[in-house]
This record gives C-alpha cells, structure tokens and sequence, in this order.
C-alpha cells in the first residue's frame, strides 16, 4: 500500500466534500504538477465537476494552496507515525529517518517531493504556494530539531539543520534516479555526522 493510499485512508472517516476533492485532486498534480494540469484534466481524472470545484475554491491557486496543506499534514504524520512504530532509541530514530524514506522511494507512485516541485513552479516568495512549501521545510526542521534534542547529542539544531538537508538531497536524487541508493547513501553520510556529534 503506497503513501498516497494511506494518507487517503487515515484521514477523517466522514470528509466533507470539499476534502474529498482535495484528496482527489492531489494525485494528479502530484503526478501531473500544478501548471501543467488544467481544470479540465482535473474534471476528466476525478470525475468531480467544475460547478463542483469551483463551488469550494474560488480559484485554481486556492485549490493547489489546500492540496498543499493536506499533503503536509498527512506527510508529517505518515512519517513521524513511521518512525515512532520503529520502537528505536531517540539516537537510532534518527537514523531511520533515511530507511522510512526508503520505503518511500520504493513506492511505484514516487514523484519526488511535491513542495520542492511546488516551489519550483511557482518562484515568487510570495505566492501561497512558494509560501506553503517553505512552512513544510520548517515544520519539519522543527519536528528534527526536537528529536536530536531527545537524542541528547551536542548541537542539536546544527544536526537537526544537516539531516533535513541529506533528507532533502536523497528526496532529489531518487527522484532523478542518478543515485542507486540515495536513501542508503544519505543515511552513511548521517551516521558520520551522529558519531561526529557525540565525539564532541
């Protein structure tokens, strides 16, 4: 059962039907990304109306914004679900960040991150979308941050700051495919940083 699939499952048992659409929509742009898939795309994929859309969403812009928000609240916690169930040591949790995201990448609907494609495609500081896809990073600095805290290691925002960036470069690297095992080599890179870290 791939990400998508579960994100869609674990939400709300009663969803509206504004996030119903949401969910229906997110696959494609995910697939497909946000200037390239057009209103009618989205009708023909979902079979959900553009009276329909446009009923809950002013515009197109506003339904990528909310694509966006449920895509990072369901990403944060599919993963931090994922290492919690780990059972692992505050330290070793750490590491497994780099084997969640291996199950990640080993999924046949891997496209990548949507917000570093989010980011790309709509370049203004600014925009809702560029803006939601920052919030993402940080949250999830943020959420390392705490984590290399309870891990007790020695600068906890430096490491936390070094992690999110392997994570971010295995994400980009299995995604292009130029790297056999993005995910194995970002964790190697990790366990030296750790090591480094308690040494000090």
């Amino acid at each position: 059962m791939d990400y998508l699939q579960i994100s869609t499952e674990r939400c709300s048992m009663r969803p509206s039907k504004r996030d119903e659409l949401v969910r229906k929509v997110l696959p494609v742009f995910y697939r497909e990304g946000f200037h390239a898939t057009g209103m009618d795309a989205l009708v023909s994929e979902t079979g959900i109306s553009k009276t329909t859309m446009f009923k809950h969403f002013r515009t197109k812009d506003d339904l990528i914004l909310a694509v966006l928000r449920h895509r990072d609240e369901t990403f944060r916690n599919w993963l931090f679900r994922r290492l919690d169930e780990t059972g692992l040591p505050p330290r070793e949790r750490l590491l497994a960040l780099f084997d969640v995201l291996k199950e990640w990448f080993s999924e046949p609907g891997f496209r990548g991150c949507m917000f570093i494609k989010a980011s790309a495609e709509f370049q203004d500081p600014e925009h809702p979308a560029y803006v939601q896809s920052a919030e993402h990073k940080r949250l999830l600095l943020t959420a390392l941050t705490r984590m290399c805290r309870e891990a007790e290691v020695q600068n906890p925002a430096q490491l936390a700051r070094q992690l999110l960036i392997l994570k971010e470069g295995a994400i980009v690297a299995a995604h292009m495919g130029f790297d056999p095992d993005p995910a194995g080599a970002a964790k190697t890179a990790a366990e030296s940083l750790v090591a480094i870290d308690t040494a000090q």
